[in-house]
């Protein structure tokens, strides 16, 4: 199986620029989509002359954020969101399931210019940690997505002026996601390339198996 996790960064622009020739030429099984900065029907309305796919997006109040499932197979179920109010107002979620298998594509929350987010993305990490425990109980899961956040020195540039300066880079951060990996996950991309010096700055695939690999 091919995934592929992509950060579009808005998706009716990139679809006005090279993303389908892009998506034709990957040819992945399923493609996880963040930050579409699209509603459900805009998204449905960008991507409507992709053939042999099925779309699932996460539609929210705050029109920012938005994620998407586009894959080969159908689904068996969708999960929007994670089921605490709190938390389920920006669209940063949604589950496919698949026979085998779980699939969470997520756009964790930016602790933001000045950290003042900071506290709340402490929240969000040991409620979102919580729902994949509650599905790794019923199936494995992958997990995959924008983190936000650079869980280790070789995961971005100048580590040490950034340090706790920079969001996306605090002890707070490194923290939840290793709170989120306690829960029996591995970064895929590390256990393949442990000491490759890669500047992902938080876009990881996590899942319960080894030979579950997700590819970012």
């Amino acid at each position: 199986m091919k995934l592929i996790s992509w950060n579009v960064n808005g998706i009716r622009a990139v679809v006005g620029k090279s993303f389908l020739q892009q998506f034709a030429s990957m040819d992945a099984d399923i493609f996880c989509i963040q930050e579409t900065k699209a509603q459900d029907d805009q998204v449905a309305e960008a991507l409507s002359s992709l053939s042999g796919y099925h779309i699932h997006s996460n539609s929210a109040e705050k029109k920012a954020i938005l994620v998407a499932i586009i894959s080969k197979k159908e689904p068996i179920s969708i999960i929007n969101d994670i089921g605490i109010i709190d938390h389920d107002m920006e669209g940063r979620v949604i589950t496919a399931e698949f026979d085998s298998f779980y699939l969470v594509n997520v756009y964790v929350p930016n602790s933001g210019e000045g950290l003042k987010r900071l506290e709340y993305r402490s929240e969000w990490d040991e409620v979102f940690s919580n729902f994949l425990a509650s599905l790794r109980q019923k199936k494995n899961v992958i997990v995959t997505g924008d983190f936000n956040v650079a869980h280790q020195a070789i995961d971005l540039a100048r580590p040490k002026e950034n340090y706790n300066k920079t969001s996306g880079y605090t002890q707070v951060e490194i923290d939840g996601m290793d709170k989120i990996l306690s829960k029996g996950f591995i970064d895929s991309y590390r256990t393949v390339h442990p000491d490759k010096v890669q500047y992902s700055f938080g876009v990881h695939a996590l899942s319960l198996e080894p030979n579950i690999w997700a590819g970012v």
